[in-house]
């Protein structure tokens, strides 16, 4: 773990692991997590990569910046050109979960001559999420804890009822209790740092994403039935699909956005994929690393 002060101004705790010569390989994590999202696949892909993990702005002990404008997705996605421009790396494989996945879908947009390859773990691309959000009821259902964690009351609330009462209702309930319990100390300390939990939270405030009520109507952002850009790189897309947030419809037309596209789907596993299954996950990387 070093503690890195990259040229944004922020400063990150990045775990690195594999020899600096090697081909450099970054994960970016998602919420509620940290670098500890990666623990099954750093060390797999360190034999032969040169792995960088940050603890991305607002999480754990990394700076937290105050205000929701800190947290629009072009700061973590200049963050992460800061911290490949730090270790002198120009271009890498760019492995993402969750909110990870969003900061790394943008950065394959904006900044394709960085990113050799794309590794996204349920994460969905901005378009057809958006897209379902409005369009698709199942999905607009799922989304409606978006607009709990934009709610500035959330705060008070988890105070009230405490950090573990948190975890418990909020999270650990969505996954395997045995694949949790030996991580949930390593949760709250993270969770519990000064500012962490509005940090975190003021991801999802930041985000331009609308989420309608189930009755609302909203007016239909243009740029969902404009031409979209495509993802021109090599994009694996590795997804849980007992996933109760993200559905498996974030995978509906996604070839027509991402040309050189595969996807693996592991019928067995939810939304933390990358821990829930982490074999199944490392199998998936290594046979399309291996292809690409």
């Amino acid at each position: 773990m070093q503690h890195i002060a990259l040229s944004t101004g922020i400063s990150l705790d990045v775990v690195t692991a594999g020899d600096p010569a090697h081909p450099a390989m970054i994960f970016l994590h998602g919420f509620p997590e940290s670098h500890r999202t990666w623990r099954h696949q750093l060390p797999e892909f360190a034999r032969d990569h040169f792995c960088i993990a940050p603890d991305q702005r607002g999480f754990a002990r990394s700076d937290k910046p105050k205000g929701v404008d800190q947290y629009t997705p072009d700061k973590p996605v200049a963050d992460l050109i800061a911290l490949a421009d730090h270790f002198g790396i120009d271009r890498f494989t760019l492995v993402a979960h969750d909110w990870g996945g969003a900061i790394a879908w943008m950065a394959a947009l904006q900044q394709p001559g960085r990113i050799e390859r794309l590794v996204i773990l349920n994460a969905p691309h901005p378009l057809i999420f958006q897209r379902s959000v409005i369009d698709d009821p199942a999905q607009r259902a799922a989304s409606q804890y978006i607009r709990a964690f934009r709610n500035p009351e959330l705060e008070s609330h988890i105070d009230r009822i405490g950090l573990e009462a948190f975890f418990d209702t909020s999270f650990a309930k969505h996954v395997d209790p045995a694949l949790i319990a030996p991580e949930k100390a390593a949760y709250l300390d993270q969770w519990s740092q000064p500012g962490a939990i509005t940090a975190m939270l003021n991801w999802y405030r930041a985000s331009a994403i609308q989420v309608p009520e189930m009755d609302e109507v909203i007016s239909r952002p243009a740029f969902l039935d404009a031409r979209f850009p495509p993802v021109t790189m090599p994009t694996l897309v590795i997804w849980g699909m007992q996933d109760r947030a993200l559905l498996p419809c974030q995978l509906e037309g996604l070839d027509a956005l991402v040309p050189n596209l595969t996807v693996v789907r592991i019928e067995d596993a939810g939304h933390f994929v990358p821990w829930e299954k982490p074999e199944a996950v490392n199998a998936a990387i290594r046979d399309w690393l291996a292809a690409n």
